[in-house]
């Protein structure tokens, strides 16, 4: 199945505009459609204050929420004119909390494309959160970071791989962009030895798979205590020049994760290209 269907979250974060392009990329790649999803938050006051509120501020706050609007969709009908995709795109624009409307709406694509939270501006305003998303709208997404433009997504892949349902589906989800690419490596970190792990030689019988769908594929593993497994893949994205990564999301619950780490989390917070996760 092409990845044929892809919403893609707006804001009014700088790291908007490579995000819209990822999107957009994939999108003319396959010939598809782009959805642009701008969520506007509702400034709720009690209701004593709201009563009070003069006709000029309520008419500020409108005038405030119609521009931004606009700015943002002036940024998705850019990306969406220079990918030629003017007749394949639709823009949205919904009341209410980032990621419940990414959540409903994203549903119905194939993929989400959704923006790392950046602790520098994104505490303390309501943002589409990854680690929320993944959980909540059941579709692969495809996170983009806050930093850096990304012109090139899925020609070097590498698919990072623990045997788990979650990177089983991880692999499913991104079949298309995998059949495509130039180049997969597979790569196992530290993998578990004995009947419940994943066999002698490591992220083998994945990449047997993946060949028998067409992908120019190749398996490694690595086993050291000396470097975080987040790190190493972080290294071997770098290393072999890799566009994206791929990876099962919460392989175990979410709050053990929050609270003791986990590979998930620290993706999100360090990521360097576009992942793509699934749970």
């Amino acid at each position: 199945m092409a990845l044929k269907d892809l919403l893609v979250v707006v804001d009014d974060t700088a790291a908007a505009a490579a995000r819209i392009d990822a999107a957009a990329q994939l999108a003319a790649r396959a010939d598809g459609h782009i959805t642009g999803l701008y969520p506007v938050v509702p400034l709720t006051l009690p209701g004593y204050v709201e009563a009070e509120l003069p006709d000029e501020v309520r008419a500020m706050q409108r005038g405030f929420t119609e521009g931004m609007t606009a700015k943002a969709e002036a940024l998705f009908a850019d990306a969406v004119r220079r990918n030629g995709l003017t007749d394949r795109s639709e823009w949205r624009v919904l009341y209410g909390h980032p990621t419940d409307s990414a959540a409903l709406h994203g549903r119905y694509a194939d993929v989400v494309v959704v923006g790392q939270a950046d602790p520098r501006r994104d505490r303390d305003r309501p943002v589409a959160l990854p680690q929320d998303l993944v959980f909540e709208c059941g579709r692969p997404l495809l996170v983009v970071p806050y930093a850096g433009s990304f012109p090139h997504i899925g020609e070097r892949v590498l698919v990072a791989w623990n045997g788990s349902r979650e990177a089983a589906r991880a692999v499913a989800d991104a079949m298309p962009i995998l059949t495509a690419a130039k180049r997969v490596v597979v790569m196992a970190v530290n993998p578990k030895p004995g009947p419940a792990g994943i066999g002698d030689e490591p992220g083998a019988d994945i990449a047997k798979h993946l060949s028998r769908h067409g992908c120019r594929v190749e398996a490694t593993h690595i086993v050291t205590d000396q470097i975080d497994p987040g790190d190493t893949l972080l290294n071997t994205v770098a290393d072999e020049s890799c566009d994206l990564l791929i990876m099962g999301a919460y392989g175990r619950s979410r709050l053990r994760e929050q609270v003791l780490g986990g590979m998930t989390r620290y993706m999100l917070e360090h990521m360097t290209v576009p992942v793509l996760m699934s749970h």
